[in-house]
């Protein structure tokens, strides 16, 4: 069996705590500059124009994504090495650094779970259906917009096997013709409500004295780094190290042999329970997935090299810096895996909603099985990137 990423503290010469802070300025001023960006744009929290502003120019919708960028970066990193920094300050940084990149991620992730299910709602169904594709904009107008299924582009990272999609046959396919629209419309019903009030959220969290705090350390932060007096003579590359290790043990808890196969119905029977408690095979996966980005901030540390410099786009939206494609490629599986996962919970909520018609509950099961479908499909595939060889089961 091929071994996992090597740890970059065998690779990378040694480097001192300037090359931390030198890290933790630029991720700063990354902050602040998409701070500027936003307020500057007028628009939301997640590049909708506001009212009464025209269109932000190019560039101003990402900015956003750059502070939650930025703001992920400081908050992993000062995970990673804070025994280097002030005990006190690192301790009550993060997580403010970790409640401002939640909330306002919330919104986009309604949006583009609501996206993905109303997609595979329409594959599965067939184009006779007549379940709504369009994902309206409800802080912005009132229309719905067509949203066209996305263009296929050239992969920038090494293609990974994934599980196929289920079929559905020609008998069963009419019975889920018949509730897809019903289902449709109740899940545009559910996730634009949560949607709006992520959005409503969002605007009170950027308008909050909390939030004011945060800007203000991240200010002191671009000019100043408060180091602890003996660690400027420290090596870095133990405590990526030590990242590293949590990533491996993590991975090597997992059940890696079930995955293996692009299709593990054992992982199916926890959804068909009418338990609303989280999948419980998924919360292992979600923890290797946080770890791995724990890692690759440390890479970039290690490498001296300002996230967004390097001129390669990872899956995510972020900027790749000196991982690996190795690594971006399980992210990017990890990120896959996520995201059906939280569709496939957000349709059995659906599901559960009291006096649904049998063939808008039968279309939500139908989708919700994709999605777990999907769920094994990224595991797969991740298992395939981490150990370099697909795993064939006896």
């Amino acid at each position: 069996m091929p071994a996992a990423p090597a740890a970059p503290a065998t690779t990378l010469a040694a480097c001192d705590a300037e090359v931390l802070a030198r890290y933790l300025r630029a991720q700063a001023t990354e902050f602040l500059r998409a701070l500027r960006q936003h307020r500057e744009s007028g628009t939301g929290p997640n590049g909708t124009p506001g009212p009464h502003r025209a269109a932000p120019p190019p560039g101003h919708g990402d900015a956003a994504l750059a502070l939650r960028r930025a703001a992920r970066r400081i908050s992993g990193t000062l995970h990673t090495f804070q025994s280097l920094l002030d005990t006190d300050w690192a301790e009550g940084m993060r997580p403010e650094l970790a409640w401002l990149s939640g909330t306002l991620a919330m919104e986009h992730a309604y949006a583009s779970r609501l996206e993905r299910l109303l997609d595979a709602l329409h594959r599965l169904s067939g184009p006779a259906a007549a379940a709504p594709r369009a994902v309206a904009d409800r802080t912005t107008a009132p229309a719905a917009t067509t949203v066209p299924p996305p263009a296929p582009a050239a992969p920038a990272t090494p293609t990974v096997p994934s599980a196929p999609a289920p079929r559905v046959a020609a008998q069963d396919r009419g019975n889920l013709t018949v509730g897809a629209a019903k289902a449709g419309a109740l899940l545009d019903r559910q996730l634009t409500l949560a949607r709006t009030r992520a959005h409503s959220s969002a605007l009170q969290a950027l308008g909050s004295s909390r939030f004011h705090a945060v800007a203000d350390k991240v200010a002191l932060l671009a000019s100043e780094v408060p180091l602890r007096p003996a660690a400027a003579p420290a090596d870095l590359r133990p405590l990526a190290a030590a990242a590293h290790d949590r990533l491996t043990d993590a991975v090597a808890a997992l059940p890696l042999v079930a995955a293996g196969s692009p299709y593990n119905a054992q992982a199916l029977v926890h959804g068909l329970s009418p338990d609303p408690a989280p999948h419980p095979q998924d919360a292992p996966w979600h923890q290797v997935r946080l770890l791995l980005r724990l890692h690759r901030y440390a890479v970039e540390v290690l490498a001296a090299t300002p996230a967004g410099n390097t001129g390669e786009a990872a899956s995510n939206g972020e900027p790749a810096g000196p991982a690996d494609v190795r690594l971006l490629t399980a992210g990017d599986a990890l990120n896959r895996h996520r995201d059906a996962s939280e569709a496939a919970a957000a349709a059995a909520q659906a599901a559960r909603t009291p006096r649904i018609a049998p063939a808008t509950a039968y279309a939500l099961g139908v989708l919700h099985a994709d999605q777990r479908h999907e769920v094994e499909a990224a595991r797969y595939a991740f298992q395939h990137c981490w150990r370099g060889t697909p795993v064939r089961p006896a």
